[in-house]
C-alpha cells in the first residue's frame, strides 16, 4: 500500500513539474517602492488571490511548430484588491496557446492607494516579455495586453499612457472593463483602491482613460454585457468612441445578458459566443492565421 502511495506521489509530482509554468519576478531584487500593504498575499478562495505586493508573472509559451509569433500580458480583474487568477487569467492563456499565441498571466501589485504602481508592473511585465521574445519565439511588434474588469482598467491605461516603443502594447483586448474614474459610472471600489479616498480632479482626469486616448493608441476590442451591475458598460462605450475618434480600428461587442466577470465560461446565453468573435478579430489583425 506504502508502495502504491509513492508511485501514485511521484506521478503526481511528474505531472505538476510538465504542466508548471515558468515563474517570473518582475523584480528579483525587490522594487523600489512599497504599496504599503500590512497584509500578506493570501487566498480569498481557490480562484482569488488578494493583497499582492510580490509582483510576477507565469509564462504560457505557444508550442513552437503553433507559434504565430503574437503575445499577450493578462491582468486579470479583481477591483485593484487582488486578482481572478483563474477564470480571468490561466484560462485564457490556455486558449491563446490553443490558437498559437503566447501568454503571460500578471499577477500585478495593489495599489492601496500608490495609483502608479500597477502600471509599472504592467510595463515592466511588457518591458520583460520585449527583451526575452526570442526566447518564447515572439515577434517584438505583436506584444499585446488584455485585461478585465480592475484588470480592464489597468490594460487600458497601458495602452493610453505609454511614453516609448517597448511600452505601446500592439494590440488591446478589454473585457467589460473599468475605464473611467468618474464617479457617476465608474466602479468606486476600483476607484478607492487605486486613487484614495479624496483624490484631486487632476488624478480622477489623468485616470480616466477615455480621456487619454492618443492617436497611436493600439487597435483594441472590447466586451461587455448590457446588464453589467457592477461595471456600467457606458465605461466600454466612451473608450470605444474615443478610440475610434482618432481613426483607430476598435471593436465593441455588447450583449443584453452577462452580468459582470463572465470570462469564458459556458451559461447557455449569447454572450458564450464572445471569444469565437475575438478569434475573427486577432484573424483580423493578422496575429493568428
Amino acid at each position: 500500500m506504502k508502495k502504491l502511495i509513492s508511485i501514485s506521489f511521484i506521478l503526481f509530482s511528474l505531472i505538476n513539474l510538465m504542466t508548471a509554468q515558468e515563474e517570473i519576478k518582475l523584480y528579483p531584487k525587490g522594487p523600489k517602492e512599497s504599496n504599503d500593504l500590512q497584509k500578506k498575499e493570501s487566498f480569498r478562495d481557490k480562484e482569488f488571490v488578494v493583497d499582492i505586493s510580490d509582483a510576477r508573472m507565469y509564462a504560457y509559451p505557444a508550442l513552437k511548430e503553433n507559434a504565430t509569433g503574437a503575445a499577450v500580458v493578462i491582468c486579470p480583474g479583481g477591483g485593484y484588491v487582488g486578482v481572478s487568477q483563474i477564470k480571468e487569467g490561466s484560462e485564457f492563456a490556455k486558449w491563446f496557446n490553443d490558437l498559437g499565441i503566447t501568454a503571460f498571466v500578471l499577477y500585478y501589485r495593489m495599489p492601496n492607494g500608490h495609483c502608479k504602481i500597477p502600471l509599472k508592473d504592467a510595463q515592466t511585465a511588457l518591458k520583460i516579455v520585449y527583451k526575452r521574445a526570442k526566447e518564447w519565439n515572439v515577434d517584438k511588434n505583436k506584444i499585446g495586453i488584455m485585461g478585465f474588469s480592475a484588470g480592464g482598467h489597468l490594460a487600458s491605461t497601458v495602452g493610453t499612457h505609454f511614453k516609448n516603443k517597448i511600452q505601446r502594447p500592439a494590440f488591446m483586448i478589454l473585457g467589460y472593463p473599468v475605464v473611467t474614474m468618474d464617479s457617476t459610472y465608474t466602479h468606486m471600489g476600483s476607484r478607492q483602491n487605486l486613487l484614495g479616498k479624496r483624490p484631486t480632479d487632476d488624478l480622477v482626469k489623468l485616470y480616466s482613460n477615455e480621456l487619454q486616448v492618443k492617436k497611436n493608441t493600439p487597435p483594441t476590442f472590447i466586451v461587455h454585457a448590457r446588464d453589467d451591475g457592477a461595471v456600467p458598460i457606458a465605461n466600454s462605450r466612451n473608450l470605444a468612441k474615443a478610440i475610434q475618434d482618432k481613426g483607430i480600428s476598435c471593436e465593441l461587442q455588447e450583449y443584453d445578458k452577462g452580468g459582470h466577470g463572465f470570462g469564458m465560461r459556458k451559461r447557455g446565453i449569447p454572450v458564450d459566443n464572445w471569444p469565437n468573435v475575438l478569434k475573427e478579430w486577432l484573424k483580423k489583425q493578422k496575429l493568428i492565421d
